[in-house]
């Protein structure tokens, strides 16, 4: 029994499934590299055979936060920081559905920040989308925690006193078992890398440089890029955590450089996710909650039931 009908179907599914009726056309800016996210996503779900009834996308505020609306599926557009804890109860709720979270560099990786280490170190089975674009973009131009030291910007008149921060690090120190980066100039390695993402069981951060030609121009369009796969001379091991770290400490150095690294950096398919944690220790129940809601036999259950009364 699954609490969506959807879930399971085996089908064809074409990628213009994912293109929603109310708003199928994008009203980001010209260039923006967030259509680059929104057809690597469409792309991948497609491959993957997920109707959209079985993905469940949760987004931030920015721009980044309209994916929710341009992308066919479950959508929960959460406050700004939050899609993390949101997509984290859906998943708990309902571990058969496909949980996708979206959001901003501000957004995930400075408002969000808490979250986004927690989630990792947790490892909850959830792909994680950040729409990197070293800047705060809705809200026209601020420094952002990966603008680069120097950085002038409203905020910033003198420039940045501050490093950026290094979010695949930030991610693989935290515990995250799947992490790549990729650019939305690179649409190929875009959508392969986010069908290994969704297909991973545990938590997968895709760190995914989009450009902003509007707000960033310093920025540019992250071309030309190197995919690490294909360069003999950036060979590591993706499953070695110490490899893992120092190809990641290069590619977010070389990024303030000028020069453009894109790839899967981390993938652990030995830990086991948050929910099966859960289910080992008894403390996720047989039958998933969202489906207890269908089930007309089952008692409904109080939290002061399960827990013995202090004494």
């Amino acid at each position: 029994m699954s609490a969506f009908s959807a879930i399971g179907e085996d089908r064809e599914i074409d990628q213009n499934e994912f293109t929603p009726e109310i708003e199928p056309q994008a009203t980001w800016c010209p260039g923006c590299g967030d259509f680059g996210v929104l057809k690597a996503l469409k792309g991948a779900a497609a491959e993957l055979g997920l109707n959209p009834e079985e993905i469940l996308l949760v987004t931030g505020i920015g721009c980044s936060g309209k994916l929710s609306s341009y992308f066919e599926s479950y959508g929960f557009h959460s406050i700004h920081g939050r899609s993390l804890p949101v997509a984290r109860a859906a998943k708990l709720a309902n571990p058969e559905l496909t949980v996708i979270a979206a959001g901003g560099d501000g957004d995930g990786y400075g408002i969000g920040g808490n979250h986004f280490m927690h989630t990792a170190r947790e490892n909850h089975d959830m792909t994680y989308i950040v729409f990197n674009n070293e800047i705060f973009g809705l809200t026209k131009g601020q420094t952002s925690p990966t603008s680069p030291k120097g950085h002038k910007s409203k905020t910033q008149p003198e420039g940045s006193a501050k490093d950026p921060i290094r979010p695949m690090s930030m991610a693989h120190s935290a515990g995250a078992s799947y992490i790549a980066r990729t650019a939305a100039v690179n649409p190929n390695q875009a959508k392969e890398i986010l069908v290994e993402a969704i297909q991973h069981d545990g938590f997968s951060h895709v760190d995914f440089l989009t450009q902003c030609p509007t707000w960033n121009k310093d920025a540019k369009q992250y071309v030309p890029y190197i995919d690490i796969q294909q360069n003999d001379e950036y060979e590591f091991d993706v499953t070695d955590r110490r490899e893992a770290h120092e190809a990641m400490y290069e590619t977010e150095s070389a990024l303030y450089e000028g020069k453009v690294l894109t790839g899967r950096y981390y993938r652990d398919d030995e830990r086991r996710s948050y929910h099966e944690e859960k289910k080992a220790t008894g403390a996720a129940p047989d039958q998933p909650i969202a489906e207890q809601y269908f089930d007309k036999e089952r008692e409904p259950r109080r939290s002061y039931e399960l827990l013995d009364a202090h004494k």
